[in-house]
């Protein structure tokens, strides 16, 4: 699309607190949250049951329950490969 992104490795520099918490004030964090990932899975964790703060500390101990890529842009998050959500972002 012709557009120039600042790309992060989360995995080699993880997200601080402080940021993930900012990205869930622009979009509620169960909706970054990977739910389906295998990670989460062997947890054995009901998804209804985890507060905010849980989910929290759940990614800042693996980044791999966030759902990826996130691209944020013009004050919101675009979750996954969501090409509606580009194309109305940047097309």
């Amino acid at each position: 699309m012709g557009v120039d992104l600042a790309e992060r490795d989360i995995f080699a520099e993880p997200l601080s607190e402080e940021e993930l918490t900012a990205l869930a004030a622009l979009r509620p964090l169960r909706e970054l949250f990977s739910f389906r990932s295998p990670s989460f899975r062997k947890l054995g964790r009901d998804p209804d049951s985890l507060s905010e703060a849980e989910m929290v500390s759940m990614v800042m101990g693996d980044p791999r329950l966030l759902r990826r890529p996130l691209v944020v842009a013009g004050g919101r998050i675009i979750v996954g490969n969501d090409a509606d959500a580009f194309e109305s972002a940047f097309g």
